[in-house]
């Protein structure tokens, strides 16, 4: 099977974070939706040997309708002077039919010095690290998702394929995610955008608890670590590369977690008091 992202190695592994208290104003701005406790069909017999299907009891949490943004994410460095992984070591990953590391990409020029993100402020931020994602959430009091709680909020509890329901992404012309249509995986505009859209941007594949973007625009860090790889943090949802089969919510990819990539972003969890 295809797989959308290889792995990329380099650097050491994520150390802890410590999480701050966060005021409601400042969590008001990520517009987080309450995920009742429930018990979740995780895994498709028909997916990958590591998409073992069980029943899985998940607790309530609150996670973002949408993925973190450009504009939040330069809030974040603006507060804090945070150094993302690929300003210190001055190169990303860059997609175009294989991954090239590329000097000079990174949050600010997703491909390389010539791109820029200027007019993209709602677009989800990439080239960020899981070690980034976690700086980022722990600063506003929040977390990455577990692999299972991210599940939960794709698909639900009836064991559906996609955020959506069964129908595969592009099914009689639907338009529900910025996803590719090339085969896997090239990035195309033929919905306009040739890599990440704005946020929110299709609302037919919302979530059953009305979350956006949970499969394509990009894929997602989650706080687990991927199957057989402790050394790696498990990535979820898909990007504006994929074809549906990387889109599926039980589809899981792993990567170093101070890898960054520019179809890679993330959003936050907070936990209910």
């Amino acid at each position: 099977m295809t797989h959308a992202i290889s792995s990329i190695f380099g650097g050491a592994l994520l150390s802890s974070v410590s999480l701050v208290s966060p005021h409601a104003a400042e969590l008001d701005q990520f517009d987080l939706v309450y995920v009742p406790a429930g018990i979740a069909q995780v895994g498709d017999s028909n997916g990958d040997d590591n998409e073992v299907v069980e029943n899985r009891k998940i607790g309530a949490f609150h996670i973002m309708r949408h993925e973190v943004t450009n504009d939040q994410f330069a809030t974040f460095v603006s507060a804090t002077g945070h150094k993302t992984n690929p300003e210190q070591s001055g190169r990303g990953y860059v997609w175009w039919l294989k991954w090239r590391l590329v000097d000079g990409a990174d949050w600010r020029h997703p491909q390389g010095p010539q791109s820029t993100i200027e007019g993209l402020g709602n677009h989800p931020v990439v080239q960020v690290s899981a070690r980034d994602a976690d700086a980022f959430c722990a600063h506003y009091g929040m977390r990455l998702p577990t692999d299972p709680e991210w599940e939960y909020a794709a698909r639900g509890s009836d064991g559906r394929r996609y955020p959506w329901g069964n129908v595969k992404f592009g099914a009689a012309g639907l338009r529900q995610a910025n996803a590719g249509t090339i085969k896997c995986c090239g990035a195309d505009g033929e919905d306009g955008h040739v890599r990440t859209s704005p946020v929110g941007r299709y609302p037919m594949g919302r979530s059953p608890f009305g979350l956006f973007d949970m499969a394509g625009n990009v894929w997602e860090w989650t706080s687990s670590t991927f199957p057989g790889h402790p050394e790696w943090r498990t990535l979820k949802g898909g990007g504006w590369g994929n074809d549906p089969y990387c889109l599926r919510a039980a589809y899981r990819h792993g990567n170093r977690p101070v890898t960054a990539l520019d179809m890679v972003g993330f959003r936050c969890v907070a936990d209910v008091k």
